[in-house]
Order: structure tokens, then C-alpha cells, then sequence
């Protein structure tokens, strides 16, 4: 199928849903039913921005054939790892040394395990681990890993493979020549997996986002760094990294110098304020903090700027301490040349007098020493806190693919999509595993649009800024579903529709959306299932709920998410139902609202034409969710000599 005819479908999509929206909005809303009219409205709102954004990535489909690779590049293989089978790293690790273009090969292991090292030295692969200076820092998962990695090696471009993923020997072949153009930093190619059957119930495979949609951001600029099977400049991430670090200086340049000024502020209202040494001192430092803040206003290195505040606040903390110690010499000097000879049991009122005048005294403006050392501590801008002061991968999610690249692609570096398959790799193999999977691809992209939302990003075109919305916006899709799911049930249970009527005004811009809809997808899928993304779209609707609000959490408040490396293998246990407790209650629900509506209509209280669309509804929904109940039953990928052999022993 032509461009022309994926865009004249893209047209007619986004027409035909504007002018249903529209019509919704202005014409059709059931106001007495505004709590779940309006939520109604919303989801559907939202899933018209949702196609839209769809629309716009495979406007521009962009399918490559890949240049000559370059003659002398070096390149570093790094295979990740942190608690998978010391056979299945050897396994990539083996296979990455039959690459045909020079390179190094690295097994990155995050867990330290002396037997993987004693196996890759006898392999002959690099081993790399982490050093003692990660001892109670944060350690940032797999980011971390690869942050520790590059300082240890020098190749120009780097191939990123997952422990599971086994590399084609064609892989920098195919690859290496899209860096002749200087300005590209990644080459993403698919994730392909050899375990999944090929009704695949859990919808492992992702044939239409490592595709048409992933083709689609190529064409924008905006493919993004998926984790695994991407080779990437050196260059790209070490500039990403020395600007990041410089971004965090400045960040904690302007938080100490208003801490300063606070700190300043507080000394000022204590009562050793009243003392004229230390209001001198106290209007020093201030005059240093704003004179810090003109010379950053004009450009001044920060070095300078914070060394000029310290020196400031040194001064100020050494006076204090000389008078507070010439104070101290001369209240001993005081007690010294009393006369305290005595007589045994007979008062000292000479001494008495000075204790009590020594304890009213205030000798000491401790208040103000700390507050001024408090200055001190906040200008101190060192990143004692991290093993590292430079991490070129990005660390504000839980996942550092997506936020790596959307940076790269700030500083107006390039990115390639190249699809073709060029490593084989492992697809979970039971629900519970593919479900913390995809939690945290979720929770990680949530956090990246909460931390750095690329609509607001700068250095990035309106495109770049949309592709990346638009993988965010698709994890919004859980509370739509809810809705979805809930309209229909309210109708049938208790007759109330969200809209005025369910009219010809209703059906002649509905059928017509989602027809074109459906079309727009099937073209562009070009014959490949896009099916059981869909279905798993809306069927994994608490997963995505989940993902939001934890992120949210964690973004806002500070609460931890945890990192679940997904296993490799299938987990033991039979089918655990409880993992789609929501999904069974929504079906029982679905299931029994379609029997109350049947009952209702049966006896005149609901609209024949009502009853018959939202029943339709719920069979879709009913359809939708089933895949879950395959997923649950799923006893793991059985090759098909395998079943073979199996069936012929019966």
C-alpha cells in the first residue's frame, strides 16, 4: 500500500473522529446522567487524541536500506546481566564473538558472581563489574550497569544486547553504516522472540510498534533507543553525559544559593543577630550570594561563582570562632584574678557572681555559626552521592532507554530504525513474569513524561515532541478502559445511557469513525496480527492504572518503585487466577449485566435498540478480556518438534 493511501486513511480517520467528538460534545450528552456521560466523552476524547497521534507517526513511514559500514570503526558488545543463567550469557556471549565485524566483546554482570567471571576469562570475553565506589550509592539498575561499563572501555560505538537476546553475526554489518553521517548517535533494529507461539498469548511479539509505528518515528527523527539490539555512539552518550552533569551543577548551584540566602535570613531573626560583629559578618555573606547570583545571571563560570561564596563564608566562620575564642580568654582572665582562698564551708560570692554572669551572657553567637556553616554545606556542590559524577544513560526512570534517546535527540543528534531482524531473543513465558514486564515499561515511561515531558523539552522539533507523547500518552489508556467497560453495564442494569438517544445522528458519524479506524489500521499493518495488541491494550487496564499512580507516586513523593529484573524463565506454579482478579470481576459484571438487560427488555424497561448495542459492547469487551483467561492457562513455549515427538509417543 502507497503513502498516498495511508495518508488519505489518516485524513479520513481524523475527520470522521472529530466531527463524532464533536457531535458528542455539543449535541448528544446526557446531562442527567453527567457521571458517566462526561467520563464517557472524556475516554472517547482520549482515544481520538490516541488515533490522531497514530496517524501522525505512520504519516511519514520510512523504510531504509542500510550503507556500507565503515572500515576501521572499533566497537564494544555489551552483554547485560544480572541473575540469568550463567549458560544463557554464554550462550550470547558465544555468539557475539561469531560477529563477523571486529569488536570487543563485555559481559556486564550486576551480580558480581565469580563463576560467570571465571567463565567469560576462560571464554575469552571482557568481564566487567562494579567497583567498591558503588558501595551505598544508588546503583540505577541497568543504567548503572552501562554507566559503569563505558567509563571502563574506549570502542566508538557500543552494541547493546540483553542477556537473552543472541546476536546474528550480520548485526554490525547491517548497522555500522548508518553512523557515517556524524550526526547519527542510535541504530534501534527489532526484538524479535523465538519462545512464543504463534497465536501468541501474551502478546510478546510487537509487530506492529517494531514496525510500521517505530518506521513511522524514523521518519520524524524520533526512533527511540529500546533497551537491547541498538548500537550507539560513544560520543553521543558521553556529551549527553557531561551535559547532564553540568545541568545538575547548576541545578545545585541555584538550590544553595537560595538555601544560602534562607539560611541568612533565619541567622538574622536569632538574638545573637544583635551582636554587631556578627551582623557585619551576616551582611558579608549576603552581599556574597547576590553578587553570586549576578555573576551566573552574566555567564561567570559556576566554579568561580561558588569558590567566591565559600571564601566569603570562610571568612565569615573564622571571625566568629577568633571571637568567640577572645571572648572565652578574657572570661577566664575574669575567674582567674578572683581571690578564692577560703575557708572551708564558707561562700565564694566573688565566684558566684561570675558564674552567674558567665551563664547570662551571650558570648557565643552559635546561632548564627551554624547558620552561616549551614551556608557552608549548601554550597557545596560535589555529587558525593553518586558512584560517578557523569552518567551518559539516563537515570530518571526505571527504565533508561526512552529518556536517553528523547536526550540525545535534544542536542539534535539523529536516530535510524532498521528493520530487520538481527538478534533472537526470550519472551516471558508465563502471566506473572509478563505482567512485572510490562509494569515496568510502563512505570518508567510514565516517569520520563512526569520528569522531562517532551511536549515542553527543548532543542526538539514538534514531531520528535509528539512521537514521544505519544508512546506516554498510550499508557494513559487503563482509565479510559474502566470506562468503557462500565457504560455499557450501567445501561444494561439500570437504563441509563450516557448519550440523548442512540439515534441515526448517532450511528452515521459512529460507524463510519470506527470502520475507517479499523481500515487505517489493517493497511498499515500490511497483513501482520495487530490483534492481540489491541486486545491487551485494553485487557491489561489495571497494570496501566498501576504503572500511572505508583510512577506519580514515586515522582511526586519520593516513594520507591523497587527494579524486578524480568526472568528468563518460566516461573513455577500452575495458573494464579488472582493476577487478573479486576479482569474476572469485569467479566462476571459484563456477564451478569447482559443477563439483567435481556430480563429488563423483556419486561419494557429498556430500549430494544439500547439493549442490542450495548450487548454488543459487552461481547467485544467480553472478547477482549478472554485473552487473559488463555494467558493464565499458558504452560510455556513447547517447539514444535517438540510437539511432534510428543504426539507421535501418544
Amino acid at each position: 500500500m502507497s503513502v498516498f493511501w495511508v495518508r488519505l486513511l489518516v485524513v479520513l480517520t481524523v475527520i470522521l473522529g472529530v466531527n463524532y467528538i464533536a457531535w458528542r460534545w455539543l449535541e448528544s450528552l446526557n446531562w442527567a446522567a453527567w457521571w458517566i456521560a462526561v467520563p464517557l466523552v472524556i475516554a472517547e476524547t482520549y482515544s481520538l487524541i490516541d488515533v490522531a497521534l497514530f496517524g501522525m507517526t505512520v504519516w511519514k513511514l520510512k523504510r531504509r536500506t542500510p550503507p556500507e559500514p565503515p572500515a576501521n570503526a572499533t566497537v564494544d558488545v555489551f552483554i547485560t546481566t544480572y541473575n540469568e543463567p550463567v549458560d544463557m550469557v554464554l550462550k550470547t556471549a558465544k555468539a557475539a564473538q561469531r560477529i563477523t565485524y571486529p569488536h570487543n566483546t563485555w559481559i556486564l554482570d550486576d551480580g558480581a558472581r565469580p563463576e560467570l567471571q571465571e567463565a567469560a576469562e576462560r571464554l575469552g570475553v571482557g568481564y566487567i563489574t562494579r567497583g567498591p565506589e558503588w558501595a551505598n550509592r544508588p546503583r540505577h539498575a541497568k543504567a548503572g550497569n552501562l554507566n559503569n561499563a563505558l567509563m571502563s572501555t574506549t570502542g566508538e560505538f557500543l552494541l547493546i544486547l540483553d542477556t537473552d537476546q543472541v546476536p546474528d553475526p550480520r548485526i554490525l554489518d547491517r548497522t555500522l553504516g548508518y553512523f557515517n553521517n556524524r550526526r547519527v548517535s542510535l541504530v534501534q533494529t527489532p526484538q524479535y522472540f523465538v519462545n512464543v507461539p504463534e497465536d501468541d498469548p501474551l502478546g510478546s511479539q510487537a509487530p506492529l510498534f517494531y514496525g510500521p509505528i517505530q518506521q513511522g518515528k524514523d521518519g520524524w527523527n524520533a526512533a527511540f533507543f529500546c533497551g537491547s539490539n541498538a548500537v550507539l555512539r560513544r560520543e553521543a552518550l558521553m556529551q549527553l553525559g557531561l551535559s547532564g552533569y553540568v545541568k545538575e551543577v547548576e541545578r545545585a548551584v541555584n538550590t544553595a544559593l537560595k538555601s544560602a540566602r534562607a539560611a541568612v535570613r533565619r541567622a538574622r531573626s536569632s538574638p545573637e543577630a544583635a551582636n554587631p560583629l556578627v551582623t557585619q559578618l551576616l551582611n558579608d555573606v549576603d552581599e556574597a550570594i547576590t553578587k553570586a547570583h549576578a555573576d551566573k545571571a552574566a555567564g561567570a563560570p559556576l566554579a568561580e561563582v561558588t569558590y567566591r561564596v565559600r571564601r566569603s563564608v570562610d571568612r565569615a566562620v573564622q571571625q566568629m570562632v577568633a571571637a568567640d575564642m577572645s571572648a572565652m580568654e578574657a572570661d577566664l582572665a575574669e575567674i582567674a584574678a578572683l581571690d578564692l582562698a577560703v575557708e572551708p564551708g564558707v561562700a565564694v560570692p566573688d565566684l558566684d557572681d561570675a558564674v552567674e554572669k558567665l551563664s547570662e551572657r551571650q558570648w557565643s553567637p552559635l546561632g548564627a555559626l551554624e547558620s552561616v556553616q549551614a551556608v557552608l554545606d549548601a554550597i557545596s556542590i560535589d555529587r558525593d552521592d553518586e558512584a560517578q559524577p557523569v552518567m551518559p544513560l539516563a537515570t530518571i526512570s526505571v527504565t533508561e532507554d526512552m529518556a536517553t534517546s528523547m536526550r540525545m535527540h535534544a542536542m539534535k543528534w539523529q536516530s535510524v530504525y532498521h528493520h530487520e531482524v538481527l538478534a533472537y531473543g526470550l519472551a516471558p513465558e508465563d502471566l506473572k513474569t509478563m505482567l512485572t514486564q510490562r509494569l515496568r515499561w510502563a512505570q518508567g515511561t510514565i516517569q520520563v513524561l512526569l520528569r522531562e515531558n517532551p511536549l515542553v523539552k527543548k532543542g526538539m522539533s514538534i514531531g520528535q515532541r509528539l512521537m514521544y507523547f505519544a508512546t506516554m500518552w498510550s499508557y494513559l489508556s487503563g482509565f479510559a478502559a474502566v470506562v468503557y467497560f462500565a457504560a455499557p453495564i450501567i445501561y444494561l442494569t439500570l437504563g441509563i445511557l450516557p448519550v440523548t438517544s442512540l439515534s441515526f445522528d448517532f450511528f452515521i458519524r459512529f460507524l463510519p469513525f470506527m470502520i475507517v479506524n479499523q481500515l487505517l489500521f489493517a493497511v498499515v499493518g500490511r497483513g501482520v496480527s495487530t490483534w492481540r495488541g489491541q486486545q491487551y491494550s485494553l485487557a491489561l487496564f489495571p497494570t496501566w492504572i498501576k504503572a500511572c499512580t505508583t510512577a506519580a507516586r514515586n515522582v511526586w513523593f519520593g516513594r520507591p518503585l523497587g527494579f524486578a529484573v524480568t526472568p528468563k524463565a518460566r516461573q513455577d506454579g500452575g495458573p494464579s487466577w488472582s493476577l487478573i482478579r479486576p479482569q474476572l470481576i469485569v467479566m462476571v459484571l459484563l456477564a451478569v449485566a447482559s443477563v439483567v438487560g435481556i430480563i429488563r427488555l423483556w419486561t419494557g424497561h429498556n430500549e430494544p435498540l439500547g439493549t442490542l448495542v450495548n450487548i454488543f459492547w459487552v461481547v467485544f469487551d467480553l472478547i477482549v478480556l478472554s485473552v487473559l483467561i488463555k494467558a493464565v492457562k499458558y504452560e510455556g513455549f513447547v517447539p514444535e518438534e517438540e510437539r511432534s515427538a510428543d504426539a507421535v509417543h501418544d
